[in-house]
């Protein structure tokens, strides 16, 4: 009997694994698309419009922030629908906009205000470092 109880327990633990994976998989399908919009949307900024890098960073991340919501709510957690659109965005900008934001702009400015890195390439940086902790936030506190 108790055997059976630890295998069902191992069962629902490697189930739980999969679906983590699989959503983790989808997250970052979305953020590599994301990527694309925040970096495009920097380099339009930078090269047509001279505005600051750290300014430009702010609207480039939030161009990613509400491609990346549309996405996730629409195929990464779209069983997921408890709350409304309106409340999840708020909880998507609170947590994954703030991690975004805040992040990419300390690591803007580390990077290439500090260190003289290329723009685009700590823009790619800071990206991949605030990704893991958007995803822990997603999963945990805005798509429940």
């Amino acid at each position: 009997m108790m055997t059976r109880v630890v295998s069902d327990i191992e069962l629902g633990n490697a189930a739980h694994s999969t679906t983590v994976l699989r959503r983790f998989f989808k997250f970052s399908a979305v953020g590599a698309g994301g990527v694309i919009v925040q970096a495009a949307t920097l380099a339009v900024l930078l090269r047509l419009t001279g505005v600051h890098y750290l300014a430009a960073t702010a609207l480039a991340v939030e161009a990613a922030i509400l491609h990346n919501f549309a996405w996730h709510r629409r195929w990464t957690w779209a069983e997921r629908r408890a709350s409304g659109v309106l409340l999840t965005l708020l909880k998507f900008n609170a947590t994954n906009g703030a991690v975004s934001l805040m992040g990419n702009l300390m690591l803007m400015f580390l990077f290439a205000g500090m260190l003289s890195v290329n723009p685009q390439v700590a823009n790619l940086i800071s990206i991949v470092v605030c990704s893991l902790m958007n995803f822990a936030l997603s999963d945990r506190v805005v798509f429940v």
